[in-house]
């Protein structure tokens, strides 16, 4: 994600009205600073939109803050979780084990969980080699995966879910209206979750969104590609993320409840804006691609948070997917194509 201005500190927990709260759970060593933990009251206990990552500290938090909502872990009834990644599911399994609790999560996201689970370490650093290699990336990129020791990585064993969310469905929250809305794009089972009741505040709109990452107020969640090594599926996460953009700002919501940043009103506005954004960057990218490039010479020359000599090299990783993720959408929309006899594979505009 691309980072944004600092905003003054919030407190621990902020209380949203309607029997709905939010938690600040911290990310370790992340420029995003926190996942937006929250807190809905149901008739059979609290249920927890999202945990937050597998942290001693964020543990502690989350802890803290459900004692000052009130309640405690042990009482939790159900997690539900937007999207699969680690600071979202992370401490997921651990709420579990406390309180015996539910999880919840799209299909898409539980195979990916599933796949994690199964595939030991060495078998993800042969994957990214090959598939850094084929993106045109350098040795001195991919060397470090290739000496890289198997090892145990960070969220390589996320809970199972025990429930699937199917779209459009009302989750079984005694006392709510919650629907799951399927918004693939920053992950392929991504969900957002649209309160069906009235605004505490009485605020125009459609009740309230819990969004995940799939719409926040001032960054753009990453959209890379999400794929079964085992699967030969040609997928296109961009063009997924714009269709849900745009079933999200058909809901029209009263507020928007994100897991990053802050609450926001106005979910149309913002999804105009990241359209706009999408937009404008492919065009920029078809201007790139006047002269054939590699996925690796594509991110290389994109427009990021900070010149590409002083992005991280698992920054730059992520950055050649999501480069790849607009090859993807330009070649679906007959913009771009690659070049026949290119390897590693280059790609050019569609004159």
């Amino acid at each position: 994600m691309q980072s944004s201005q600092d905003r003054e500190p919030a407190p621990a927990v902020h209380d949203h009205g309607g029997g709905v709260r939010s938690l600040r759970v911290p990310i370790p060593d992340n420029p995003l600073g926190h996942t937006l933990v929250y807190v809905v009251d149901t008739d059979r206990g609290p249920v927890l939109i999202d945990t937050g990552w597998d942290d001693p500290a964020s543990w502690d938090t989350l802890a803290s803050g459900l004692t000052a909502c009130g309640t405690s872990v042990t009482e939790i009834h159900g997690v539900v979780v937007t999207h699969h990644h680690p600071d979202h599911h992370g401490l997921s399994g651990r709420v579990r084990e406390a309180s015996g609790a539910w999880i919840a999560m799209h299909a898409a996201d539980t195979a990916v969980v599933r796949r994690t689970r199964g595939a030991r370490p060495e078998r993800w650093f042969s994957y990214m080699t090959a598939k850094l290699a084929a993106a045109g990336a350098p040795e001195e990129h991919i060397a470090p995966l290739r000496a890289a020791r198997p090892r145990a990585l960070p969220g390589l064993s996320p809970a199972l879910p025990d429930r699937d969310i199917a779209p459009g469905e009302l989750l079984d929250l005694p006392g709510r209206r919650l629907r799951a809305i399927w918004t693939p794009g920053h992950t392929p089972g991504h969900v957002c979750l649209h309160l069906e009741e009235a605004h505490p505040a009485q605020l125009p709109g459609h009740g309230r969104l819990f969004s995940g990452d799939h719409l926040l107020p001032e960054i753009t969640p990453h959209i890379g590609l999400y794929e079964d090594p085992d699967d030969t599926t040609v997928t296109d996460p961009l063009g997924d993320y714009l269709d849900s953009l745009e079933r999200v700002g058909r809901l029209a919501p009263a507020e928007v409840l994100p897991a990053h940043q802050h609450a926001f009103p106005d979910a149309a506005a913002r999804v105009r804006e990241l359209l706009a954004h999408h937009e404008a960057r492919l065009t920029d990218l078809l201007a790139l691609l006047a002269e054939p490039l590699t996925p690796w010479q594509l991110a290389e020359r994109m427009e990021w948070n900070r010149p590409w000599a002083d992005i991280p090299h698992g920054s730059r990783t992520i950055a050649v997917s999501e480069a790849e993720s607009h090859l993807r959408r330009l070649v679906k929309a007959g913009r771009a194509e690659a070049v026949p006899g290119s390897d590693p594979v280059t790609y050019t505009a569609v004159q």
